[in-house]
C-alpha cells in the first residue's frame, strides 16, 4: 500500500533528481484544468491548490450530505495531472465518468464518490487526495486551499446579497463586497491548508487563473493566510487572464483590466511579474498595459485559444507560452 508519507517521499526524491521549476497553480474548475494540462508539459514540479467553494451538481450534493469538501474541482485537477500512459489516462477517464440514471446516482462523477469515500472513512482530505494521485500516477500534487468547505458571499450594487459559488457565478451585477466563509458551524474563520501554505512558500513560480473570477480565482486572495503567503513568497507570479466569452463567467463582457482591478481592490498589496493574455486582448491597448504596470507586471500576449472554440484556452499553446516565460524570466 502507498501511504501518505511514502507518496510525499517519492515526490521529494523526484524533485531532487531533476532541475524542475517548482510551480504552484492557484484556481479551480476548467480554468485550472487548462493551466495544469499545460504545466505538466513543461519541466515543472507542480502543486495545484484548488478552490473548495463549489455548491452545485454532484459536488454540492456530496458536500451537503457528508459535510465534506466539494470534490469536483479537486477531481478535475487530479485528472489534468494524470500519468501520461495507458494506466494514468485510463484511470483519469474513469474518474471523470458520470452516472446516468433516473435515481439519486444520476450526475455523480465516479471520482467524486471515490474522494468522498476516502475522506469519510479516514477523515484526512490531503491523504485521500494523495492516495488518488498515486492511483492516477499524477505529475505533481493536488491540494485544497482550505480543509474547510467554503461559502462565497457577494453583495452587489443593487443591494442583493448572493451566497454560494453557483449563485454568485451566475449573477449579473456590479460587485460591491466579496468574502468567503467556512461552512462548518464550529469554524469561525476560514483556515488555509498547511500543505498549501508550505507549497506557496517553497515555489519558484505561482500562477493564478484563468477561471470564473469571483468564484474560482478571487477566493485564493480572500483567504487571509493564503494571501499572506502569496505576498511573502519570493516566487515570481504569473496571472493568466481570461478569454472573452459572452456565455462564460460572471465577469464575461468586461475587460481584462477590469478583472485586474477587481483583484487589486481586494488584494491591494499584490504584485505580479507577468500578465499572460491572448493576442485578442491587444484591442484594449494602453489601458490594459497601464493596469498591468500599475500592479508591477509586464504584459505578454500570445495566441492561446482553441481553433475549434475561441472561448477556451488551448493547453498546448499555454504550455508553449509558459515554457517561454519560465525560460526567459529566469535569466532576467
Amino acid at each position: 500500500m502507498i501511504t501518505h508519507s511514502r507518496f510525499r517521499a517519492f515526490i521529494e526524491i523526484l524533485a531532487e533528481s531533476s532541475n524542475a521549476l517548482k510551480v504552484t497553480a492557484l484556481g479551480g474548475g476548467h480554468g485550472l484544468f487548462a493551466t495544469l494540462r499545460a504545466l505538466r508539459n513543461t519541466n515543472s514540479e507542480i502543486t495545484a491548490i484548488v478552490t473548495v467553494a463549489d455548491n452545485g451538481g454532484s459536488s454540492g450534493r456530496l458536500r451537503s450530505e457528508f459535510n465534506s469538501l466539494p470534490p469536483g474541482d479537486l477531481r478535475m485537477a487530479l485528472a489534468a495531472l494524470c500519468g501520461d500512459d495507458e494506466w494514468g489516462r485510463g484511470w483519469a477517464e474513469i474518474m471523470q465518468y458520470r452516472f446516468t440514471s433516473e435515481g439519486e446516482m444520476n450526475g455523480h462523477a465516479l471520482g467524486n464518490l471515490l474522494l468522498t469515500a476516502l475522506w469519510d472513512r479516514d477523515g484526512d482530505p490531503v491523504g485521500g487526495l494523495d492516495r488518488v494521485g498515486a492511483l492516477l500516477k499524477v505529475v505533481g500534487r493536488v491540494l485544497p486551499m482550505s480543509l474547510d468547505p467554503l461559502t462565497i458571499e457577494a453583495k452587489f450594487l443593487d443591494g442583493n446579497v448572493i451566497r454560494g459559488q453557483v449563485e454568485v457565478g451566475s449573477y449579473r451585477g456590479t460587485l460591491e463586497e466579496l468574502r468567503i466563509m467556512p461552512t462548518r458551524p464550529e469554524t469561525s474563520i476560514p483556515r488555509a491548508a498547511r500543505e498549501a501554505i508550505e507549497a506557496i512558500a517553497d515555489s519558484e513560480w505561482i500562477t493564478i487563473g484563468p477561471g470564473s473570477w469571483y468564484s474560482s480565482v478571487m477566493p485564493h486572495l480572500l483567504l487571509e493566510e493564503e494571501l499572506e503567503s502569496i505576498l511573502s513568497s519570493q516566487a515570481k507570479k504569473l496571472i493568466v487572464l481570461n478569454l472573452d466569452d459572452p456565455h462564460g463567467d460572471e465577469l464575461s463582457g468586461t475587460s481584462p483590466h477590469h478583472h485586474l482591478a477587481v483583484m487589486q481592490r481586494f488584494a491591494p498589496s499584490l504584485r505580479f511579474d507577468i500578465a499572460l493574455a491572448d493576442t485578442s486582448a491587444a484591442r484594449y491597448g494602453s489601458a490594459l498595459e497601464s493596469k498591468v504596470r500599475e500592479m508591477g507586471g509586464r504584459l505578454v500576449l500570445a495566441d492561446l485559444t482553441q481553433k475549434s472554440d475561441p472561448h477556451h484556452h488551448d493547453w498546448e499553446k499555454l504550455a508553449s507560452a509558459f515554457s517561454h516565460i519560465f525560460s526567459t524570466e529566469s535569466v532576467r
